[in-house]
């Protein structure tokens, strides 16, 4: 089934994970899926296919898909939802997810619930792509990417309505920095309820919370990006 028992730390629980393949194979094989699950690790759905191998695998919900479907990895599938390919082999225009970085390492790009990329263009060896942040990045032909958008696209306007919801997922409860001593946050201090006393919001480490930008400037990977992020 794919599944892996951990032990977490501190807590003596042992849970299993869904083992989720990202990688998908690049040679072309066909498969039914047999069941969406809830997976509590993230906040996508997962399917689970079971392929004409006979083996069963984990993998992201596309939208638009039911029990019963048929997916299908490799070169020359059909451009359907759920169906796995190389960025070389796809239309420009289209929505994708669990987009490789790397070819042969796995998706890694857009995984998250109700999340999608767009594939503007193709040129020479590289795709250009529009992630959900507003990044144009580009990106080997030759990785792999799924046709569709991630499924639970409800998730983002769920409302957890009462504290217990949140202490059910380990969300423990969250404490301003303001009501903090100096040496705890830099908001903290003061008599009565005071300001912060900077000229903007901090981080608990001192980093400026809005529009500071983190980023290193010598990434070896900035030379990939066409238009950074909103």
């Amino acid at each position: 089934m794919g599944r892996i028992t951990v032990r977490h730390k501190g807590s003596g629980v042992k849970r299993k994970y869904r083992k989720v393949d990202f990688l998908g194979e690049v040679v072309q094989k066909k498969g039914i899926i047999e069941k969406i699950e809830y997976d509590p690790n993230r906040s996508a759905w997962l399917s689970l296919v079971k392929w004409e191998t006979g083996v069963r695998t984990y993998s992201l919900y596309c939208n638009g898909l039911s029990e019963g479907d048929t997916v299908e990895n490799g070169k020359g599938v059909e451009i359907k939802n759920g169906n796995r390919l190389a960025l070389a082999d796809m239309p420009t225009g289209i929505k994708i997810h669990n987009i490789e970085l790397t070819a042969k390492k796995g998706g890694q790009l857009v995984r998250a619930a109700g999340a999608y990329a767009i594939l503007m263009a193709k040129n020479n060896n590289y795709a250009t792509i529009k992630l959900p942040s507003g990044e144009n990045r580009l990106i080997n032909l030759a990785c792999l990417a799924t046709v569709g958008e991630v499924g639970n696209l409800e998730h983002g306007n769920r409302k957890l309505g009462k504290a217990g919801r949140s202490r059910h997922l380990g969300i423990r409860p969250t404490v301003r920095g303001s009501v903090m001593n100096p040496c705890d946050h830099p908001h903290g201090g003061g008599e009565g309820k005071c300001p912060i006393g900077h000229a903007g919001p901090l981080s608990p480490t001192g980093v400026p919370a809005l529009g500071f930008k983190t980023r290193k400037r010598k990434k070896p990977s900035t030379k990939w990006i066409i238009k950074r992020r909103k």
